[in-house]
């Protein structure tokens, strides 16, 4: 397994409570529009992120993350970086 694919399994941990009934995770699930994120759940989402990995996640990284895919390959380089 690849660290972005074991990146991705935890993440789908985290993702879990967000998830609608019927839907299954996947690296394209669109956090916003499939998981209904508002602005709250994002940060209570990017705080429970950075508690798993132990990691920093700069705000100006938002912007670029659509999907769980994304979120995965940004905790990744991130976490190459410590």
């Amino acid at each position: 397994m690849t660290r972005y694919e074991t990146i991705l399994l935890q993440l789908y941990e985290i993702l879990k409570p967000y998830e609608k009934e019927g839907q299954n995770l996947s690296d394209d699930t669109e956090l916003l529009s499939d998981l209904g994120l508002d602005s709250m759940k994002v940060m209570q989402l990017l705080l429970e992120t950075e508690e798993r990995f132990d990691i920093s996640i700069p705000l100006n990284i938002i912007p670029n993350v659509r999907t769980a895919g994304d979120f995965a390959r940004q905790i990744e380089q991130l976490t190459e970086q410590r």
